[in-house]
Protein backbone atom coordinates (compact mmCIF):
# COMPACT_ATOMS: atom_id res chain seq x y z
CA UNK A 1 0.00 0.00 0.00
CA UNK A 2 1.35 3.40 -0.94
CA UNK A 3 1.03 6.32 1.43
CA UNK A 4 -2.29 8.08 1.54
CA UNK A 5 -2.54 11.55 0.11
CA UNK A 6 -5.30 14.09 0.23
CA UNK A 7 -7.38 14.59 -2.88
CA UNK A 8 -8.63 17.92 -1.60
CA UNK A 9 -7.69 20.52 0.93
CA UNK A 10 -9.11 20.80 4.42
CA UNK A 11 -10.43 18.30 6.85
CA UNK A 12 -13.23 17.19 4.51
CA UNK A 13 -10.90 16.37 1.61
CA UNK A 14 -10.84 12.66 0.75
CA UNK A 15 -7.63 10.62 0.87
CA UNK A 16 -6.56 8.05 -1.70
CA UNK A 17 -4.57 4.97 -0.80
CA UNK A 18 -3.06 3.41 -3.89
CA UNK A 19 -2.80 -0.37 -3.84
CA UNK A 20 0.47 -2.08 -4.76
CA UNK A 21 -0.56 -5.73 -5.05
CA UNK A 22 -3.32 -5.09 -7.58
CA UNK A 23 -4.30 -2.18 -9.85
CA UNK A 24 -6.62 -0.16 -7.66
CA UNK A 25 -7.11 2.19 -4.74
CA UNK A 26 -9.12 2.86 -1.61
CA UNK A 27 -10.72 6.27 -1.07
CA UNK A 28 -11.38 7.49 2.48
CA UNK A 29 -13.92 10.31 2.42
CA UNK A 30 -13.26 11.47 6.01
CA UNK A 31 -9.52 10.95 6.61
CA UNK A 32 -8.87 10.57 10.30
CA UNK A 33 -12.20 8.92 11.11
CA UNK A 34 -11.68 6.08 13.57
CA UNK A 35 -13.70 3.72 11.35
CA UNK A 36 -14.33 3.99 7.61
CA UNK A 37 -16.46 1.56 5.63
CA UNK A 38 -17.75 0.85 2.16
CA UNK A 39 -17.76 -1.81 -0.53
CA UNK A 40 -15.11 -2.93 -2.98
CA UNK A 41 -15.99 -2.40 -6.64
CA UNK A 42 -14.32 -4.53 -9.29
CA UNK A 43 -14.48 -3.39 -12.92
CA UNK A 44 -11.92 -3.01 -15.70
CA UNK A 45 -12.62 0.71 -16.07
CA UNK A 46 -13.13 1.77 -12.44
CA UNK A 47 -11.80 5.28 -11.73
CA UNK A 48 -10.78 7.34 -8.72
CA UNK A 49 -13.45 9.91 -9.56
CA UNK A 50 -16.19 7.28 -9.50
CA UNK A 51 -14.93 5.67 -6.30
CA UNK A 52 -14.59 9.03 -4.55
CA UNK A 53 -18.22 9.82 -5.35
CA UNK A 54 -19.27 6.45 -3.97
CA UNK A 55 -17.22 7.01 -0.81
CA UNK A 56 -19.03 10.33 -0.32
CA UNK A 57 -22.36 8.55 -0.69
CA UNK A 58 -21.26 6.14 2.03
CA UNK A 59 -20.48 9.06 4.35
CA UNK A 60 -24.02 10.35 3.86
CA UNK A 61 -25.46 6.85 4.20
CA UNK A 62 -23.83 6.29 7.58
CA UNK A 63 -24.85 9.78 8.68
CA UNK A 64 -28.47 9.10 7.68
CA UNK A 65 -28.29 6.00 9.89
CA UNK A 66 -26.70 8.07 12.71
CA UNK A 67 -23.52 5.99 12.64
CA UNK A 68 -20.21 7.69 13.38
CA UNK A 69 -18.46 6.04 10.45
CA UNK A 70 -16.66 7.68 7.56
CA UNK A 71 -17.47 6.67 4.03
CA UNK A 72 -14.91 4.70 2.05
CA UNK A 73 -14.84 2.72 -1.15
CA UNK A 74 -12.29 0.58 -2.94
CA UNK A 75 -11.83 0.18 -6.65
CA UNK A 76 -10.00 -2.77 -8.21
CA UNK A 77 -9.35 -2.66 -11.95
CA UNK A 78 -10.01 -6.19 -13.17
CA UNK A 79 -12.46 -8.18 -15.27
CA UNK A 80 -15.15 -9.78 -13.06
CA UNK A 81 -16.05 -12.29 -15.79
CA UNK A 82 -12.66 -14.06 -15.77
CA UNK A 83 -13.21 -16.13 -12.63
CA UNK A 84 -9.69 -17.47 -12.24
CA UNK A 85 -8.08 -14.05 -12.66
CA UNK A 86 -10.67 -12.46 -10.40
CA UNK A 87 -10.03 -14.99 -7.63
CA UNK A 88 -6.30 -14.28 -7.78
CA UNK A 89 -6.81 -10.51 -7.79
CA UNK A 90 -9.21 -10.59 -4.86
CA UNK A 91 -6.92 -12.86 -2.83
CA UNK A 92 -4.03 -10.41 -3.30
CA UNK A 93 -6.29 -7.44 -2.56
CA UNK A 94 -7.59 -9.00 0.66
CA UNK A 95 -4.05 -9.79 1.79
CA UNK A 96 -2.98 -6.18 1.23
CA UNK A 97 -5.85 -4.52 3.08
CA UNK A 98 -6.06 -7.10 5.87
CA UNK A 99 -4.01 -5.03 8.36
CA UNK A 100 -6.62 -2.28 8.04
CA UNK A 101 -9.60 -4.61 8.32
CA UNK A 102 -8.08 -6.51 11.27
CA UNK A 103 -7.56 -3.18 13.04
CA UNK A 104 -11.15 -2.19 12.29
CA UNK A 105 -10.16 1.05 10.58
CA UNK A 106 -11.51 -0.06 7.18
CA UNK A 107 -14.52 -2.34 6.83
CA UNK A 108 -15.42 -3.55 3.37
CA UNK A 109 -17.63 -6.02 1.57
CA UNK A 110 -19.35 -6.67 -1.76
CA UNK A 111 -20.13 -4.05 -4.37
CA UNK A 112 -20.43 -4.20 -8.14
CA UNK A 113 -18.36 -7.09 -9.46
CA UNK A 114 -17.71 -8.70 -6.07
CA UNK A 115 -19.57 -11.02 -3.71
CA UNK A 116 -19.35 -11.94 -0.03
CA UNK A 117 -17.30 -15.06 -0.81
CA UNK A 118 -14.53 -12.86 -2.25
CA UNK A 119 -13.89 -11.53 1.27
CA UNK A 120 -13.54 -14.88 3.06
CA UNK A 121 -9.88 -14.19 3.99
CA UNK A 122 -10.98 -11.07 5.86
CA UNK A 123 -13.75 -12.78 7.83
CA UNK A 124 -11.46 -15.04 9.84
CA UNK A 125 -10.97 -12.33 12.44
CA UNK A 126 -13.92 -10.03 11.77
CA UNK A 127 -16.95 -12.11 10.83
CA UNK A 128 -20.26 -10.92 9.42
CA UNK A 129 -23.79 -11.57 10.73
CA UNK A 130 -24.87 -15.12 10.01
CA UNK A 131 -27.88 -13.87 8.04
CA UNK A 132 -25.55 -12.51 5.37
CA UNK A 133 -24.40 -16.05 4.62
CA UNK A 134 -27.96 -17.42 4.35
CA UNK A 135 -29.89 -18.37 1.22
CA UNK A 136 -33.50 -17.15 1.08
CA UNK A 137 -35.82 -18.34 -1.68
CA UNK A 138 -32.89 -19.76 -3.60
CA UNK A 139 -31.10 -16.40 -3.56
CA UNK A 140 -28.11 -15.37 -1.42
CA UNK A 141 -29.41 -13.10 1.33
CA UNK A 142 -26.86 -10.41 0.53
CA UNK A 143 -28.29 -10.30 -3.03
CA UNK A 144 -31.79 -9.78 -1.66
CA UNK A 145 -31.16 -7.20 1.03
CA UNK A 146 -30.36 -4.03 -0.91
CA UNK A 147 -33.20 -4.56 -3.39
CA UNK A 148 -35.57 -5.24 -0.51
CA UNK A 149 -34.77 -1.83 0.95
CA UNK A 150 -35.32 -0.11 -2.40
CA UNK A 151 -38.74 -1.77 -2.71
CA UNK A 152 -39.63 -0.54 0.79
CA UNK A 153 -38.51 3.01 0.01
CA UNK A 154 -40.57 3.16 -3.19
CA UNK A 155 -43.61 1.67 -1.44
CA UNK A 156 -43.37 4.30 1.30
CA UNK A 157 -43.31 7.07 -1.31
CA UNK A 158 -46.22 5.58 -3.28
CA UNK A 159 -48.32 5.34 -0.14
CA UNK A 160 -47.51 8.91 0.83
CA UNK A 161 -48.23 10.50 -2.52
CA UNK A 162 -50.82 8.30 -4.15
CA UNK A 163 -52.22 5.90 -1.55
CA UNK A 164 -51.65 2.18 -1.57
CA UNK A 165 -48.31 0.53 -2.13
CA UNK A 166 -46.94 -1.62 -4.94
CA UNK A 167 -50.27 -3.26 -5.73
CA UNK A 168 -50.94 -2.67 -9.44
CA UNK A 169 -47.88 -0.41 -9.85
CA UNK A 170 -45.27 -0.78 -12.59
CA UNK A 171 -41.50 -0.61 -12.26
CA UNK A 172 -38.63 -0.20 -14.73
CA UNK A 173 -35.26 -1.40 -13.44
CA UNK A 174 -31.86 -0.45 -14.79
CA UNK A 175 -29.55 -3.36 -14.06
CA UNK A 176 -30.39 -6.99 -13.37
CA UNK A 177 -27.46 -8.12 -11.28
CA UNK A 178 -27.71 -9.24 -7.69
CA UNK A 179 -29.53 -6.08 -6.53
CA UNK A 180 -31.83 -5.76 -9.54
CA UNK A 181 -32.83 -9.42 -9.37
CA UNK A 182 -33.66 -9.28 -5.68
CA UNK A 183 -35.57 -6.03 -6.16
CA UNK A 184 -37.61 -7.39 -9.07
CA UNK A 185 -38.64 -10.41 -7.03
CA UNK A 186 -39.65 -8.22 -4.06
CA UNK A 187 -41.74 -5.90 -6.27
CA UNK A 188 -43.68 -8.89 -7.55
CA UNK A 189 -44.05 -10.24 -4.00
CA UNK A 190 -45.64 -6.90 -3.04
CA UNK A 191 -48.17 -6.95 -5.88
CA UNK A 192 -46.36 -4.86 -8.47
CA UNK A 193 -45.10 -5.80 -11.89
CA UNK A 194 -41.81 -5.19 -13.62
CA UNK A 195 -42.44 -3.81 -17.09
CA UNK A 196 -38.87 -3.09 -18.19
CA UNK A 197 -35.41 -4.42 -17.33
CA UNK A 198 -32.17 -3.10 -18.81
CA UNK A 199 -28.70 -4.62 -18.77
CA UNK A 200 -25.64 -3.63 -20.79
CA UNK A 201 -26.98 -6.00 -23.49
CA UNK A 202 -30.25 -4.11 -23.96
CA UNK A 203 -33.67 -3.30 -22.56
CA UNK A 204 -36.46 -5.87 -22.33
CA UNK A 205 -39.97 -4.40 -22.13
CA UNK A 206 -43.33 -6.06 -21.48
CA UNK A 207 -46.25 -3.83 -20.39
CA UNK A 208 -48.09 -6.91 -19.09
CA UNK A 209 -45.22 -7.69 -16.75
CA UNK A 210 -41.95 -9.59 -17.18
CA UNK A 211 -41.81 -13.09 -15.75
CA UNK A 212 -39.15 -12.31 -13.13
CA UNK A 213 -38.48 -15.91 -12.12
CA UNK A 214 -37.93 -16.89 -15.73
CA UNK A 215 -35.58 -13.97 -16.27
CA UNK A 216 -33.67 -14.89 -13.10
CA UNK A 217 -33.22 -18.42 -14.45
CA UNK A 218 -31.98 -17.01 -17.75
CA UNK A 219 -29.58 -14.73 -15.87
CA UNK A 220 -28.01 -17.80 -14.29
CA UNK A 221 -27.24 -19.17 -17.75
CA UNK A 222 -26.56 -16.01 -19.76
CA UNK A 223 -25.66 -13.23 -17.28
CA UNK A 224 -26.42 -9.77 -18.73
CA UNK A 225 -27.48 -11.33 -22.04
CA UNK A 226 -30.49 -12.87 -20.30
CA UNK A 227 -32.68 -10.18 -21.84
CA UNK A 228 -31.77 -11.44 -25.32
CA UNK A 229 -32.95 -14.97 -24.48
CA UNK A 230 -36.35 -14.06 -23.05
CA UNK A 231 -38.08 -14.24 -26.43
CA UNK A 232 -39.22 -10.62 -26.77
CA UNK A 233 -37.79 -7.66 -28.69
CA UNK A 234 -34.81 -5.97 -27.02
CA UNK A 235 -34.10 -2.27 -27.40
CA UNK A 236 -31.09 -0.17 -26.42
CA UNK A 237 -30.27 -0.06 -22.68
CA UNK A 238 -31.32 3.59 -22.33
CA UNK A 239 -34.85 2.67 -23.36
CA UNK A 240 -35.55 1.76 -19.73
CA UNK A 241 -35.93 5.47 -18.94
CA UNK A 242 -38.70 5.78 -21.53
CA UNK A 243 -40.76 2.98 -19.95
CA UNK A 244 -44.39 3.71 -19.06
CA UNK A 245 -43.85 2.95 -15.37
CA UNK A 246 -44.78 4.38 -11.98
CA UNK A 247 -41.32 3.80 -10.51
CA UNK A 248 -37.93 4.10 -12.18
CA UNK A 249 -34.97 2.38 -10.52
CA UNK A 250 -31.52 3.63 -11.57
CA UNK A 251 -29.17 0.74 -10.91
CA UNK A 252 -26.02 1.42 -12.89
CA UNK A 253 -23.06 3.69 -12.34
CA UNK A 254 -23.07 7.34 -11.19
CA UNK A 255 -24.82 10.10 -13.09
CA UNK A 256 -27.46 8.14 -15.02
CA UNK A 257 -30.21 10.59 -14.03
CA UNK A 258 -28.78 13.71 -15.64
CA UNK A 259 -30.80 16.55 -17.13
CA UNK A 260 -31.72 14.84 -20.42
CA UNK A 261 -32.65 11.57 -18.68
CA UNK A 262 -34.79 13.37 -16.10
CA UNK A 263 -36.54 15.33 -18.81
CA UNK A 264 -37.23 12.24 -20.93
CA UNK A 265 -38.97 10.13 -18.25
CA UNK A 266 -42.54 9.20 -19.15
CA UNK A 267 -45.35 11.33 -17.71
CA UNK A 268 -46.54 8.28 -15.78
CA UNK A 269 -43.40 8.22 -13.60
CA UNK A 270 -44.12 9.16 -10.00
CA UNK A 271 -41.03 8.02 -8.12
CA UNK A 272 -37.33 7.54 -8.78
CA UNK A 273 -35.99 5.01 -6.26
CA UNK A 274 -32.28 4.40 -6.82
CA UNK A 275 -30.64 1.04 -6.27
CA UNK A 276 -27.24 2.50 -7.23
CA UNK A 277 -25.34 5.24 -5.44
CA UNK A 278 -24.99 8.78 -6.84
CA UNK A 279 -27.45 8.42 -9.73
CA UNK A 280 -28.36 12.12 -9.85
CA UNK A 281 -26.62 15.13 -11.26
CA UNK A 282 -27.81 18.41 -9.72
CA UNK A 283 -29.53 19.31 -12.97
CA UNK A 284 -31.26 15.96 -13.10
CA UNK A 285 -32.52 16.31 -9.53
CA UNK A 286 -33.76 19.85 -10.25
CA UNK A 287 -35.70 18.73 -13.32
CA UNK A 288 -37.33 15.87 -11.42
CA UNK A 289 -38.50 18.31 -8.77
CA UNK A 290 -39.85 20.70 -11.40
CA UNK A 291 -41.79 17.83 -12.95
CA UNK A 292 -43.26 16.75 -9.61
CA UNK A 293 -41.44 13.40 -9.63
CA UNK A 294 -40.29 12.22 -6.20
CA UNK A 295 -36.51 11.83 -6.29
CA UNK A 296 -35.74 9.55 -3.36
CA UNK A 297 -32.31 9.74 -1.72
CA UNK A 298 -30.10 6.97 -3.03
CA UNK A 299 -28.11 6.67 0.20
CA UNK A 300 -31.32 5.88 2.09
CA UNK A 301 -33.03 3.67 -0.52
CA UNK A 302 -30.06 1.34 -0.81
CA UNK A 303 -29.03 1.29 2.86
CA UNK A 304 -30.29 -2.27 3.35
CA UNK A 305 -26.88 -3.90 3.05
CA UNK A 306 -25.32 -1.52 5.59
CA UNK A 307 -28.16 -2.23 8.00
CA UNK A 308 -27.66 -5.95 7.44
CA UNK A 309 -23.89 -5.92 7.90
CA UNK A 310 -24.28 -3.93 11.13
CA UNK A 311 -26.94 -6.27 12.53
CA UNK A 312 -26.42 -8.55 15.53
CA UNK A 313 -24.21 -11.51 14.65
CA UNK A 314 -26.98 -14.02 15.42
CA UNK A 315 -29.88 -12.08 13.87
CA UNK A 316 -32.12 -14.24 11.68
CA UNK A 317 -32.78 -13.11 8.08
CA UNK A 318 -36.38 -12.30 9.02
CA UNK A 319 -35.17 -9.99 11.79
CA UNK A 320 -32.75 -8.22 9.46
CA UNK A 321 -35.48 -7.70 6.85
CA UNK A 322 -37.90 -6.35 9.46
CA UNK A 323 -35.27 -3.94 10.78
CA UNK A 324 -34.41 -2.85 7.24
CA UNK A 325 -38.06 -2.21 6.44
CA UNK A 326 -38.72 -0.27 9.63
CA UNK A 327 -35.63 1.93 9.38
CA UNK A 328 -35.82 2.73 5.68
CA UNK A 329 -39.57 3.39 5.81
CA UNK A 330 -39.07 5.74 8.77
CA UNK A 331 -36.24 7.67 7.09
CA UNK A 332 -38.12 8.02 3.80
CA UNK A 333 -41.31 9.10 5.60
CA UNK A 334 -39.40 11.81 7.45
CA UNK A 335 -37.75 13.03 4.24
CA UNK A 336 -41.07 13.10 2.35
CA UNK A 337 -42.47 15.59 4.87
CA UNK A 338 -39.90 18.23 3.91
CA UNK A 339 -41.15 21.02 1.65
CA UNK A 340 -37.99 20.92 -0.47
CA UNK A 341 -38.49 17.26 -1.32
CA UNK A 342 -37.03 14.00 -0.01
CA UNK A 343 -33.59 14.22 -1.65
CA UNK A 344 -32.83 17.68 -0.27
CA UNK A 345 -34.30 16.71 3.09
CA UNK A 346 -32.16 13.59 3.46
CA UNK A 347 -29.01 15.49 2.47
CA UNK A 348 -29.75 18.17 5.07
CA UNK A 349 -30.50 15.61 7.78
CA UNK A 350 -27.29 13.70 7.10
CA UNK A 351 -25.28 16.93 7.04
CA UNK A 352 -26.75 17.96 10.40
CA UNK A 353 -25.61 14.68 11.95
CA UNK A 354 -22.13 15.14 10.51
CA UNK A 355 -21.88 18.64 11.99
CA UNK A 356 -22.68 17.24 15.40
CA UNK A 357 -20.00 14.55 15.10
CA UNK A 358 -17.38 15.35 12.50
CA UNK A 359 -17.55 19.07 11.87
CA UNK A 360 -18.42 20.91 8.69
CA UNK A 361 -19.63 18.17 6.33
CA UNK A 362 -18.39 17.63 2.81
CA UNK A 363 -20.90 18.51 0.07
CA UNK A 364 -23.65 15.97 -0.66
CA UNK A 365 -23.02 13.33 -3.33
CA UNK A 366 -24.05 14.44 -6.81
CA UNK A 367 -22.48 13.18 -10.02
CA UNK A 368 -20.51 15.76 -11.94
CA UNK A 369 -19.93 17.92 -8.85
Amino acid sequence: MKAEHAAGGGRAGPAIMELTSVPGFVVFDLPGAEVSAGGTRLAPDVTVTEVALLARAMTYKFAALHDRVGGAKAGVAADPVDRAARADVMARYCAEIRPLTDAGSFITGPDMGTSEQDFAPLRERRGVPSALRAVVGGMPFEDLLTGYGVAVAAQTALRSGWGGGWEGRRAAIQGFGKVGGGLAREIVNRGGRVVAVATIAGCLTDPAGIDVERLLALRGAHADRCVEHYGAPVGPPGQVFAADADVIVPGARPGTIDGPAAGSLADAVKVVAPAANVPYTRQGADILRQRGIMALPDFVCNAGAVIGYRSARDAAPEQVLADTENRIAAMISEALAHEAGPLVAACQQAAAFLRGWWGEPPPPPFAGS
